[in-house]
């Protein structure tokens, strides 16, 4: 059980308002709030050893390099990864996405197959579609049913000794649902095809254990786990990491440099060029020990209960349409009739109350469903009923002002 009132104190910004009412936050698929904690790690940085890393021999560029590099094991062991140097941090999940596309432009060739999910977040169709067009390879899409589940029979069909990659995302953000990434994973290697997971959106509700997953490159970004914006990850298994080039040229990603020739660092620092964003990956670990000490199932269970209390109290709303129904995380993606979805976020958030509304940066998906986009109410830990009561209230309130 969670002490949610407690959770609750060690989010500042829970205590504002919003046009004079109490901020209520369901929009933590788009991105978390930020407990104390990492707050005061990030001030700790900034305020006692801000100093460049790995270059310095003076003694704030050792304590920064030394909590640098310990956050990388905090995220190595969270992720369950063999070795440190196959997390390199980057950016966020975007970056990661584009770095193993940049390296798969040199591998891939004309009549290469690589396959992506209906259900991606642009980040994980864009960078693909790039390949393609620079190498001549075929982009192939596994197809989804209308309860968000993908068509697993149409993907072993489109496996074939042509297919080089497969790239899916853990949980769908437009909807939540869980892909069965196991599954998508073990049948991907009987071709000998390497696959990456976009883990942005499961991170915040599953701990994912990419050695127990047999993945190839597993993505994902801090912010979306209570952690600073601007930081994320690329987990990589170590033989792909030194099979890859280098993504960026520019310092710490090197070897020696002379005008003849240069020769790269090893892994992670190959991946790694110029100064990194130290304090947001410092933060970065102690963002998953605060969400450690909470307890990951512990997480899951309470806001699945959040998730069942929620649509059945929506429902009763009447004339609503969820989409994507079955295995999902706490995120509900809904109409109600014709009404456009922006209209209802613009009126609940006069009431104080953050959703997102529109296509998600999953536009394949509102096409499926022959839709301009939705709302998006999406729950984390620190939530309560409560304010989904009063979020029901608010919807009817705007499916009576807009009707």
């Amino acid at each position: 059980m969670l002490d949610i009132q407690k959770i609750r104190k060690d989010f500042p910004i829970l205590k504002r308002e919003v046009n004079g009412k109490p901020l209520i936050y369901f929009d933590n698929a788009a991105t978390s709030q930020t407990p104390q904690q990492v707050i005061d790690c990030i001030v700790d940085y900034y305020s006692r050893y801000n100093a460049n890393i790995h270059r310095g021999v003076h003694t704030l560029s050792q304590e920064a390099t030394d909590a640098y590099e310990e956050a990388r094991i905090k995220i190595q062991k969270h992720f369950n990864a063999a070795k440190p140097y196959e997390m390199i941090l980057t950016s966020g999940t975007t970056e990661s996405i584009n770095l193993i596309a940049n390296g798969f432009a040199s591998l891939l060739q004309k009549g290469d197959e690589i396959i992506v999910s209906a259900l991606e977040h642009h980040s994980n169709i864009v960078p693909w579609q790039m390949l393609c067009e620079h190498t001549c390879a075929i982009l192939k899409v596994i197809p989804m049913f209308e309860d968000g589940k993908l068509d697993m029979n149409a993907y072993v069909s489109l496996l074939n000794e042509n297919t080089k990659l497969v790239f899916c995302n853990h949980v769908s953000n437009a909807l939540g649902s869980i892909n069965p990434i196991k599954f998508i994973i073990d049948k991907a290697h009987e071709v000998d095809a390497a696959v990456l997971i976009d883990g942005a959106q499961a991170s915040p509700h599953i701990k994912a254990d990419v050695q127990a997953l047999d993945v190839d490159f597993y993505v994902a970004s801090a912010h979306k786990i209570c952690g600073p914006t601007g930081v994320g990850l690329l987990y990589g298994k170590e033989a792909w990491l030194n099979k890859l080039p280098p993504y960026k040229g520019g310092g710490e990603m090197i070897d020696q440099v002379t005008f003849e020739k240069t020769t790269y660092a090893g892994l992670p620092h190959k991946f790694e060029a110029g100064t990194p964003n130290i304090c947001g990956v410092i933060a970065f670990g102690a963002a998953l020990d605060y969400m450690n000490t909470i307890g990951f199932e512990a997480i899951a269970t309470y806001e699945h209960e959040l998730l069942t209390y929620a649509t059945k109290k929506l429902l009763a709303v009447g004339d609503v349409t969820i989409y994507g129904t079955e295995n999902k995380v706490a995120v509900i993606s809904f109409n109600i009739g014709d009404i456009h979805p922006y209209d209802i976020g613009t009126i609940i958030d006069k009431l104080g109350i953050a959703v997102r509304t529109g296509h998600h940066c999953a536009q394949p998906i509102m096409d499926f469903y022959k839709i301009p986009g939705t709302v998006r109410a999406s729950f984390s830990f620190y939530n309560t009923k409560e304010e989904i009561d009063t979020f029901i209230e608010a919807i009817k309130k705007a499916k009576m002002m807009l009707s």
